[in-house]
Order: C-alpha cells, then structure tokens, then sequence
C-alpha cells in the first residue's frame, strides 16, 4: 500500500493492539469485549426481523429452505428435481444453497422456532463481528471500528432475517481478510482460498462475486500507478504467479459439490433465464433513498468521503474499483447494500481513524468495560423471544389452520407467499418463492395474470386447478367469489384481511366476471 501524503505512516499496516492480543484476563475487560457485546445486541433492538416486531418468520423462503434440508437428511442425496410444485414437477431443479439450509433445520428440530431465531441472530450478528474485526485491523481504531460496524449494520438489515446468503458474507469477509493480510505481507494465507471457494460454492450462489473480486484483485495489481492519490507498485512476478495460481486453484475447488457445474453454472442462469424473477422482485430492484437501507449508503458515502478530503490517503486501484462496483450493485439491487457494507465499512473505519486521529483502544476503563457487556447480554436474553410469541406471530402471518386441510389429490392454486409453508407440510402447489424454478418454463409469468384475474379462469383450465388459496384482497379472490362453481371452504384470518380456500364443484362459465383493480 502506498504512503499517506501527511504521515510517515504506511497506510496499512499491522495491527498489534495490546488489549487485543493480550492475555486473556486483560482481554475480559477490553474495549472489543464491550464493542462487540454492542454490536450483538444491536440486531436483537433495532432489526425488525429480531426485535419485539418479530417479523423474522414473516420470510417465506425459510420453509422450503427446512424442506429441502429435510429431504437431504433423510434421503442422503442432492435434490435434483422439483419435488413440490405440480406446475413443474419433474423439472430440472438443483438446491444450490443446500449446505447453508443444514444449520436452520437442525436448531429447528433442537429449539423449534427459536432455534430459526437463534441461526438468524447468530449469523448476523457473526458478519457484524466480522467487519469490526477487519475494521479495527485496517484502521487500528476501536472507536472508528465500532461506528463504522454499526453503520454496516444498518445496511446489513436488507437481509437480516433467516437467509443462506449470511453464510456467503461470512465468506467473503473471510476472503477479503485473507486479501488484507497479503498486503500487509502475509502471503502464506492465500492458500486458505482454494478451500474456501470449495466451501463457499455449497453455502450459496454468491460464490462467483468473490471470484469477480479475487480476478479484480489480480488484475488491477498488474499495473505500476503513481497518479495523484493513486500510488501502488505493480505485482511482483513472485506474487502475480501465486495469485494466479490460488485464483486457478479456486476456480476448481468450485468442481466440489454434489452437483458438479450444473452448481457452478446457477450465477449464469439466473442472469440469462430469470428475467420475471429480478425485474419484479422487491429486494432486486433499484435502492430507494427515503429507506433505512438507502439513507445509510448516502451517510457512507459522504462519510468516506469527506474522511478523504480531511486527510487523505494513497489508494491502490483494487481499493477504489472495489467501492465503486459495491456502491453500483447496492444502488442497482437493494438486496446489495449487505455487500457494500461487507466490502466497504472496513476501509471507511481506516478512513475516519486516519482522518479524524482517533485514538486507539489503549486507555479504557475494564471495569466500565465488563459491565457495558453486561447490560448488552442482558438486553439480549430479555429481547430474545419466547416460542409461543414466535408461533403466535407465524399463525398471523400464515393459514396454519388451512393448509392441512389440502388434500395430496388437490391441485390447488395458491399465493405464492404460502407455497413454502405448503411445501414444509408435505402439500403440492401451484407455485412458492422458488422463484427460479418457475421463471424459466413461463409458470411464474402465467401465476401473475392468474392473481391479477387476466384470463386466469382460462389459465387455471390448463393447469386442471381445482382448489384456490389466496388473500381476499387479491383480484383472483373476488373473481372466484362472484364466479358459478366456485365455493368458499374456509377463511383464516391473517394480518391484514383473511386467508380464503376455494373449491371448484362445477364447471366454470366461459365469460368471467371483471376483477376489481389490484390494490
């Protein structure tokens, strides 16, 4: 790494922090012990999906996520056809986040809905740990680390329920440490990447951004730059020979997986077959400025570069070409803000250590230390919530009490919001949040017209539907209420409005009514 233009101080440099490595009784009262207490408690106060809001059972894709984990189990084979769905049965269909599902079934069938709760904190609250830790090693700075990780936080609630993708972030900040490190000289870790990828590649397909980000690595360092705050010493051949044998390495410990390069192949696929899929999908559209998400990648992006303009420093090209494709993919896709705070808050907690001289964790008080740690495992057990206020919340959020009512003849049409759970209690459906094994064969295009009640008696036809499961405030509701043949069997109440199951007694007429405009 280059100089910085106002210190005789390299711009990275190891960190060796006394109350970090110290003995371990010096690290009971240390500052980290206290920050990182912090920084566990943050999620269960202030994300919505773990707070008292208790919306982290509101995700539909956690049950067909157990459902495969369960086949899995008890099969001892990859999944690798559509074992739900009768739309789709039969059709080719991998589990490409299979290994990140084992973790969530397994606390399920220990601690029940508590154990979901128990994974999803636990793995946010780990990628939180691990970007103060990468924060405080660049920046030397408890106060910058802990600021910067709360900032990553805030982005991070994107995807703060039970989500496999966590697991994918777990592994690019373990790879980005490993990329720190070989600037700062220690090469030997390189190496570590090889098993990673062969790891990360089972966990989810998020797999091919940490490639991207190696490649990039690789390939900006190839150059000698001295350009205003630009300053790096091109790769000696030494190390370009080495990287580019660890990134070889790494591209073929992807082959390690049950599914061989039909795996390897999924980021591909979703780019080219999916289209329905990431044009409607909330969490894939553009970044809206007036969210929480949004407001947080203005802050740091103005903080990063103010910090710069206060006093900068010498940035390699990697550095600069990493913030930029982080802040596009989280302005692109809000799904994405969760990566640029993986990728990015590390580098602002050395910017604003660097520009606002922030002192390092030396001179703390322990005794202050331990009982601020206290009070956060206390507010920790008492926000952790208890089984019954879990499945309370699931009873409003989903038709408990109609699902196993569906018979294994039935063909029922359903809200794709329900298909998991449908999925979990061993019922057929129409369609569920899968939404990649529906988009490539027309299924998911046809369901939307169906809901939208255009031309969906004819369509429900094609598919021999004779059940519907939908919401009353869905245009197929009203449309099967005023429709000849169509009877209402049950209503639940649910959240907002009731959960109705129709059954078709007689053939329909060819016109149907007009469904009211979608709300």
């Amino acid at each position: 790494m280059g100089m910085d233009p106002t210190s005789s101080e390299p711009a990275v440099a190891p960190v060796r922090s006394a109350s970090w490595f110290s003995s371990p009784k010096a690290r009971i009262g240390s500052r980290h012990l206290m920050n990182a207490a912090i920084l566990l408690a943050l999620p269960t106060l202030l994300a919505a999906t773990l707070n008292r809001a208790k919306t982290l059972l509101v995700d539909p894709d956690i049950w067909w996520h157990l459902a495969n984990a369960r086949i899995f189990v008890s099969t001892h084979h990859a999944i690798w056809h559509d074992p739900y769905s009768f739309t789709v049965a039969g059709h080719a269909w991998i589990d490409w986040e299979w290994l990140s599902e084992l973790p969530f079934l397994f606390s399920y069938q220990t601690f029940g809905l508590q154990g979901i709760y128990l994974v999803s904190w636990l793995l946010l609250g780990a990628n939180i740990l691990f970007v103060y830790y990468r924060g405080y090693r660049l920046g030397g700075s408890a106060d910058a680390a802990l600021w910067t990780a709360a900032i990553a936080f805030m982005l991070m609630t994107v995807n703060s329920g039970p989500r496999t993708i966590e697991f994918a972030y777990l592994a690019m900040s373990s790879e980005l440490l490993i990329l720190e490190e070989f600037d700062r000289g220690n090469k030997r870790l390189i190496w570590l990447l090889p098993p990673l990828f062969a790891l990360w590649i089972n966990l989810h397909g998020f797999w091919f951004a940490g490639i991207v980000l190696l490649a990039m690595y690789i390939g900006f360092g190839l150059f000698h730059v001295e350009l205003g705050a630009f300053e790096q010493q091109a790769l000696s051949r030494p190390d370009r020979n080495r990287l580019l044998m660890v990134l070889a390495a790494s591209v073929a410990a992807l082959a390690l997986n049950p599914y061989g390069w039909h795996l390897m192949l999924s980021p591909l696929d979703m780019v080219v077959n999916q289209k329905v899929s990431t044009s409607t999908i909330a969490e894939w559209l553009p970044i809206k400025l007036d969210t929480l998400a949004g407001r947080f990648v203005i802050v740091s992006i103005v903080l990063m570069v103010v910090a710069n303009l206060v006093r900068g420093r010498k940035w390699k090209l990697y550095e600069l070409a990493f913030v930029f494709l982080a802040w596009y993919a989280a302005v692109a896709h809000i799904r994405f803000s969760y990566f640029a705070a993986v990728l990015t808050t590390p580098m602002l907690a050395r910017d604003l250590a660097r520009a606002f001289k922030l002192d390092p964790d030396a001179n703390t008080i322990p005794g202050m230390n331990v009982l601020m740690a206290v009070i956060a495992a206390v507010v920790i057990a008492v926000q952790f919530p208890s089984e019954a206020a879990l499945k309370e919340r699931l009873d409003m959020m989903f038709p408990m009490r109609t699902i196993p009512m569906i018979q294994s003849s039935w063909r029922t049409f359903n809200w794709d919001y329900v298909g998991g759970m449908m999925a979990f209690q061993g019922k057929s459906s129409f369609i569920d949040s899968r939404f990649d094994s529906f988009d490539q064969v027309g299924v998911m295009d046809e369901y939307g017209r169906i809901m939208a009640g255009n031309n969906a008696l004819e369509l429900m036809k094609k598919y021999n539907v004779d059940h519907a499961l939908v919401m009353d405030n869905h245009p197929i509701a009203y449309l099967l209420e005023h429709t000849p043949g169509w009877i209402v069997l049950q209503r639940e109440k649910a959240w907002e409005g009731q959960y109705i199951l129709f059954a078709k007694t007689a053939d329909t007429p060819a016109k149907a009514p007009v469904c009211p405009p979608a709300h």
